[in-house]
């Protein structure tokens, strides 16, 4: 382990003569972080209402059967082609009308400093996803439609399986397939802060192939590490910005954090969560694509006509909507525990703390966003109340009392994305700007 560094700026520092203490952030870093909340919001907003609002004009009116029907015309009409015409339409109308929203939340974010791509660069970024969009979604989209020909009431129960087997194969497959396309990651040289998280690993009894670095920083100046992959393909990857701007000791409580998510399991919990989860998103997709009215509605025959497209696709995007907010109260628990595992580890509070206030700081963090926000989007608790779970901690660890339960229910991210939760909020409990299917600051396990 490296030895313990003085504590990050605006730590809470005993004032002289005086029992009190310094507060964890000044009234200016507080004021900083709800400006740019207030900045995204609209942005991100928007861009998350109106991609739900046209995948349910195009699923609930004769609309998108009209897409599917000219552009499968453009390629000769036949069924084959309707699927697969049609559902890259979709594709392509959804990111294009998302783009504005990811413009307006990336220009906001340069304004605070946490742009450091130029538009060529994010727009390369932009056309790299929008090509893993389509690469990912004309095969499923041709395999669903296949199973529907085969038998139109019961294709929903082969689909489903496939759906959870699919799943279960992203979640391994992503560190090696998608993550290279946006970052460049090389293994962290040899040296005492390698030595010293390799050896927290050990402590900890968590086998971890590799430690890696990405090249976040020609994107992004925020400060980020997490945890991916399965079995062979597990490993921690910090940005270059944390290791360039944190203590080499804050560090080392970053990779104590993704540690728990190992120890935990959490990334094969998640995977596991996940692929029930589709199954089971399937099935509904099953009963409502049966539904007359609605296959009335969106100019349908059955759910074997390719007209039955875009009607999958608004219920799809309709149920993960709704799933959203519940996602997001498991992610909170899930990085609470690991903060608590974290402190457990090392027994190091003061540069938990540190660690906590300089993400917050770097990330430019609402560290106290408003508690609709925090219920909807948040996929962490927020700075001030791990801060208050770490010194909490730390109480109970000088007493030898029980520590009690860290307050993670319905609180927001923080801005330091060292997990496997769901993508979607930008560390404050505010959706982040859609991009075209590009995370702001790189891509993000799933």
């Amino acid at each position: 382990m490296t030895d313990q560094v003085s504590p990050a700026p605006g730590a809470a520092i005993p004032a002289p003569g005086a029992g009190t203490t310094v507060p964890d952030f000044t009234p200016d870093q507080r004021a900083r972080g709800r400006a740019l909340r207030r900045a995204q919001l609209p942005w991100a907003l928007g861009g998350r209402l109106g991609g739900l609002a046209l995948a349910l004009l195009l699923g609930l009116t004769p609309a998108g059967a009209a897409l599917v029907t000219a552009a499968g015309r453009l390629f000769g009409g036949s069924r084959t082609a309707e699927v697969l015409a049609g559902a890259a339409a979709l594709v392509l109308l959804g990111r294009a009308a998302q783009l504005p929203f990811a413009a307006g939340g990336r220009t906001v974010r340069a304004r605070y400093g946490l742009v450091t791509q130029g538009w060529s660069g994010w727009a390369v970024d932009v056309l790299r996803g929008l090509a893993l969009g389509l690469a990912l979604t004309l095969p499923l989209a041709f395999g669903l439609f296949a199973l529907t020909d085969r038998s139109p009431d019961r294709w929903w129960l082969p689909a489903a399986g496939a759906a959870a087997l699919l799943t279960a194969a992203l979640s391994f497959l992503y560190p090696l397939l998608v993550e290279p396309v946006f970052n460049r990651f090389t293994p962290m040289p040899p040296g005492p802060l390698r030595t010293a998280l390799l050896a927290l690993a050990d402590q900890d009894g968590v086998r971890v192939r590799d430690v890696l670095v990405a090249d976040a920083s020609r994107r992004t100046t925020a400060l980020n590490a997490y945890v991916s992959g399965l079995g062979a393909t597990r490993r921690i990857v910090a940005y270059d910005t944390l290791l360039s701007t944190a203590e080499p000791r804050e560090v080392e409580l970053v990779v104590a954090h993704e540690l728990g998510h190992v120890k935990h399991r959490d990334v094969l919990t998640g995977t596991l969560l996940g692929a029930a989860g589709a199954a089971v998103v399937v099935c509904l997709l099953g009963l409502l694509g049966g539904w007359g009215p609605l296959l009335s509605a969106a100019g349908a025959t059955d759910a074997a006509d390719p007209r039955a497209l875009p009607l999958l696709a608004a219920c799809a995007a309709l149920l993960g909507a709704l799933s959203g907010p519940f996602q997001c109260a498991v992610s909170r628990r899930i990085e609470a525990r690991a903060d608590r595992h974290a402190l457990e580890l090392t027994s190091d509070a003061e540069q938990f703390i540190a660690m906590q206030r300089r993400l917050a700081l770097a990330n430019v963090s609402d560290v106290d966003p408003p508690r609709v926000l925090e219920l909807l989007f948040a996929t962490h608790p927020s700075a001030t109340r791990r801060i208050a779970a770490a010194r909490a901690w730390q109480a109970a660890a000088a007493t030898g009392a029980p520590a009690g339960r860290t307050p993670d229910d319905g609180t927001p991210d923080d801005g330091a994305r060292t997990d496997v939760a769901p993508a979607g909020t930008r560390g404050d409990g505010t959706p982040k700007a859609p991009d075209g299917g590009v995370p702001a600051d790189g891509p993000r396990p799933g």
